[in-house]
């Protein structure tokens, strides 16, 4: 029995590092032909497949929404007395940092300026406007909101749930077995786990990809160096040289200094640009655009435009958002799990759906918010520069202030640790899912998936750029989101099955006094 599992674990791991490795040879050996390629795929799958995207995340965002506030919130994700392993804090910070950091430190200020110089809503919203403006923060609000953290909830939950609750192996496969049945054949558990490699390799490709760019875009704005295929490779290599000594610490060490030095960094870069910018401006932009993402959710999440038959707005943005979330929603799970255990099923979807989303707003109103009032007010022209090159707008914003050299320098710091723990939290998942769900994998397996996600990364963004990079989530995103619909049925299936006991127990049977502090009722169960 023992032979036959591994054999089937053998197949999954040299299947996906087969396809990693051809994908890299190909991008890197044909790098105008791959970008040509990815440029004709990414149209036909987004023209053909965006409003599926659409649907699947709304579906999403109801049903956690609805989970949490139901009786099942009360279950947790291990035994019913487990507390949790990290703290609040240091939890949010994990989540956060492995999250969409290296996305919402490139997108921050590069999405609200292009909608402000290009409006969502073309020949409705005119170009360059004080009403684009407020539209731009809206809508980037919208793509960094919920929604997004609605994808990485479901994996994460789903998988949280089997591993600490039900003690299974933190496999996608394994969470499907509601679905298929306990004894669902082995080709389609091998597939599933294969296509949940391969979405998390194309998922972390991207956000790696983005941090690059705008690395070697910062080099070159602050210090001049030439921003060539030679530094973008250089990068990589002290990147992946730097994760890989990161990831075999193990998730308890690396990920967790390096997600508190990200936060803290991020913190001191965003207190800069509200002392010397209008605090004014970005408080009252950040409650307006609170107020549109709210009244305008079903709108956005939603909005297709079948009669006039041009999506190409919706396909360049909102799709290609929910495809790279989804691709990377398997490692997401994988980690988010990984660090929530302990935790209620309420707590989670809380701390994960409203957490982090108000921390990107908050960035995104300080950075985005104070480069549109530059833009607004200012005869500088950033939102040209930043509309030809989405990596240096972050350092072209600092440029407007004091001290822009040291800003710049902690914006590359933040950047590269940023890279630096999601290569790494991804790593150390990957390596796991391709051996079977182990909670420890191998280092060498590690060593393995680390080369290998650094060489994708850099072949791909020096072959097609930000193009190829969106045609790698959205290849990938397409079969792996009906998996999270799968994930619907499959958690509240085995939550149907918990037993009853359970919820009589906490809501008729519990008469502890909770007044008396937990140690005094610990030390009394204790005597008796």
């Amino acid at each position: 029995m023992k032979s036959k599992r591994k054999k089937h674990r053998n197949i999954v791991y040299y299947t996906s590092v087969a396809i990693i490795l051809i994908v890299t040879l190909i991008a890197g050996i044909f790098p105008k032909l791959f970008g040509k390629y990815a440029q004709s795929t990414y149209d036909m799958i987004a023209g053909s497949f965006g409003w599926l995207f659409l649907v699947i995340i709304f579906v999403l965002d109801v049903f956690l929404i609805a989970l949490a506030i139901s009786r099942y919130g009360r279950f947790k994700l291990g035994a019913d007395n487990e507390e949790p392993e990290f703290s609040f804090i240091s939890w949010i910070g994990m989540l956060f940092s492995a999250g969409l950091g290296v996305g919402i430190v490139f997108w921050g200020v590069a999405e609200p300026l292009t909608h402000y110089l290009h409006s969502p809503f073309p020949g409705k919203v005119p170009d360059h406007s004080a009403e684009s403006a407020r539209v731009a923060m809206g809508y980037t609000f919208f793509h960094w909101g919920i929604s997004q953290w609605s994808i990485f909830a479901i994996s994460g939950l789903t998988v949280a749930y089997f591993q600490f609750r039900k003690q299974r192996n933190g496999l996608i496969s394994t969470a499907m077995e509601p679905v298929f049945g306990e004894a669902y054949n082995r080709p389609l558990r091998n597939l599933i786990d294969i296509l949940a490699i391969i979405a998390t390799v194309m998922g972390i490709a991207t956000s790696i990809g983005l941090g690059i760019m705008q690395i070697g875009g910062g080099l070159h704005h602050v210090f001049n160096l030439p921003n060539t295929n030679v530094t973008k490779v250089a990068i990589t290599v002290i990147m992946v040289c730097i994760f890989l000594g990161s990831a075999l610490t193990g998730l308890n060490r690396g990920v967790k200094w390096l997600s508190n030095i990200n936060v803290g960094l991020g913190a001191v870069l965003l207190i800069f640009i509200l002392i010397f910018g209008d605090l004014k401006f970005v408080l009252e932009s950040y409650t307006l655009a609170i107020g549109d993402y709210l009244r305008n959710f079903i709108e956005y999440s939603l909005r297709v435009n079948p009669y006039t038959g041009d999506n190409s707005w919706i396909q360049k943005w909102t799709v290609f958002y929910w495809a790279w979330v989804i691709a990377w929603s398997p490692f997401i799970g994988g980690f988010v799990a990984r660090v929530s255990r302990g935790r209620t099923i309420r707590e989670f979807v809380i701390g994960v759906l409203i957490i982090p989303p108000l921390i990107s707003f908050t960035w995104i109103a300080g950075f985005g918010g104070t480069a549109l009032k530059v833009a607004l007010t200012q005869n500088t022209g950033i939102e040209k520069i930043v509309d030809k090159d989405y990596s240096v707008a972050l350092f072209e914003l600092l440029q407007q202030f004091p001290i822009s050299d040291i800003t710049s320098v902690l914006a590359i710091a933040l950047i590269f640790i940023f890279i630096v723990t999601s290569a790494d939290s991804t790593t150390h998942i990957v390596a796991s899912m391709a051996t079977g769900g182990v909670d420890n994998p191998k280092v060498q397996h590690k060593v393995i998936w680390g080369l290998l996600i650094g060489a994708i990364s850099v072949t791909m963004t020096i072959a097609g750029g930000l193009t190829s990079l969106q045609t790698a989530s959205l290849v990938t995103g397409l079969p792996f989101s009906i998996i999270l619909v799968l994930m619907i049925f499959s958690i509240m299936r085995a939550l149907h099955r918990e037993p009853t006991e359970h919820f009589q127990m906490t809501y008729i049977e519990d008469d502890t006094d909770y007044s008396i502090p937990l140690e005094k009722r610990e030390q009394e169960n204790n005597e008796n």
